[in-house]
């Protein structure tokens, strides 16, 4: 009896011992973000001074090693980009690998097909062009990695009709790789058949979203639908970024950014800084250390500043206090009751109308409406006609309250998230700088009644 104690308290002490160990050997838990290194950039020619043809990016790592990474086969890659957390890039933060794991079922008899989402026309998000004008060929090797995931048999990008520059380089480049066997029959010498086609847009910004997308692929009008087909949509940058993922592994990916917040990230800055930019950094970095060390800060000094818009013009804005501490990351800006969005950050200085800043958007939203949907036909049109109101100050305290109830009946209520989009400005407005609204409204009657 006594020798099994001992024996016991032996094994448990052991136990202990080991478990201190990897305790003391576990690595501190990461607390800084940013800045990323130049070796870490995936994204090596944004700003165009190399060549951007295929002997330009052969020589950056391009098209390296990718019949290996076919050759692993569909569960090796999906399994690669879910160990890398990487969640899409175009808005949604929906979790990548696992997307594209819904198309990897038992063929049905129907092809297969992924869509990339080129078009880019929401208001201050210029990443995915910067991608298709100096580094088309990630984008093409992305489709083919993505495809392969899916077991698609051609990708679609379908891209924005402005973007003349960027698709005349795009095809350029796809045309390069049919030619050097890249793409097309046995891509790669890999026994894989993959197509790439360039489909450009007429310039509706609805066509952003994925079933009017598709719709317009299809020769019809760009209106969303509820019912999907055997094809996935997928962001420029989520595409692009694959090759590199599955050459450097998931877990180097990973080691970027916070949990569930992963990777790296394109962002643009736009509006009152001193370097406009694209720049490509880690995830979760402070919004204030990207905006001075990339933009050169905010003009006139960061106590200039009013707000950001930090997700593109449809997410809501954050005021000075909120942005000196937030970190840009999915959780971090939702948090901040705002999103990450496209990561294109719209700054505001305190020179800015922002109720007219608001207001411009508003009516970008009545305009791209497809009028489908009834609350988003109806009601963003009577938000266009308060927000104009609110911009003189021809209105009524009480219709700060009405515009808020008025955005709230849009927001979760049509087909797709351009309602959404339209509701979020004005509440974002109104939920931080309610009081120049008011003030707006007091000297509209102040004015009136010195006239009277």
């Amino acid at each position: 009896m006594f020798i099994i104690l001992h024996y016991s308290s032996v094994y448990i002490h052991a136990l202990f011992s080991v478990f201190f160990v990897l305790l003391l050997q576990a690595p501190p838990k990461k607390t800084k973000f940013g800045p990323l290194a130049d070796e870490d950039r995936i994204f090596t020619n944004l700003y165009g001074r190399h060549d951007w043809r295929l002997k330009g990016a052969l020589k950056r790592g391009d098209w390296y090693k990718t019949k290996e990474i076919l050759l692993k086969g569909v569960d090796w890659i999906i399994n690669e980009i879910k160990v890398s957390g990487l969640r899409g890039r175009g808005g949604a933060g929906f979790p990548t690998g696992m997307k594209w794991s819904f198309m990897n079922k038992p063929s049905d008899g129907r092809p297969k097909y992924l869509v990339v989402n080129a078009d880019e026309g929401e208001p201050g998000t210029c990443k995915d062009r910067e991608i298709m004008r100096h580094d088309p060929h990630k984008l093409v090797e992305g489709c083919l990695v993505a495809g392969r995931a899916m077991g698609a048999r051609a990708a679609y990008i379908y891209i924005r009709g402005e973007f003349y520059n960027e698709s005349s380089n795009l095809q350029v480049a796809i045309n390069e790789a049919y030619a050097a066997g890249l793409i097309g029959r046995n891509a790669c010498g890999s026994g894989y058949d993959f197509d790439v086609y360039v489909m450009r847009g007429a310039g509706a910004y609805i066509c952003g979203e994925e079933t009017a997308l598709i719709e317009s692929i299809e020769g019809k009008q760009g209106k969303p639908r509820v019912f999907g087909c055997p094809t996935t949509v997928a962001n420029v940058e989520t595409v692009s970024v694959a090759p590199t993922i599955c050459r450097r592994g998931g877990t180097w990916f990973a080691g970027f950014g916070r949990e569930r917040n992963s990777g790296t990230k394109l962002f643009n800055i736009s509006g009152h800084v001193n370097n406009p930019c694209t720049v490509e950094e880690e995830m979760s970095i402070p919004m204030k250390e990207l905006i001075e060390r990339h933009a050169g800060g905010i003009r006139g000094g960061w106590d200039n500043l009013l707000a950001v818009i930090p997700g593109g013009s449809s997410t809501p804005l954050i005021p000075k206090d909120v942005c000196a501490e937030v970190l840009m990351d999915f959780d971090g800006l939702i948090q901040a009751q705002t999103g990450l969005g496209t990561a294109a950050l719209i700054v505001m200085d305190k020179s800015t109308d922002v109720i007219r800043a608001i207001a411009r958007l508003i009516e970008f939203y009545k305009h791209e409406s497809c009028g489908q949907c009834t609350p988003c036909r109806e009601g963003v049109d009577w938000m266009n006609k308060m927000m104009w109101r609110f911009v003189r100050g021809d209105a009524q305290s009480s219709e700060i309250d009405m515009i808020w109830e008025l955005s709230k009946q849009i927001e979760g209520h049509t087909i797709c998230a351009l309602g959404d989009g339209a509701a979020w400005p004005v509440q974002g407005l109104i939920r931080h700088l309610r009081p120049v609204m008011e003030s707006r409204i007091a000297e509209f009657q102040q004015k009136k009644q010195a006239r009277a």
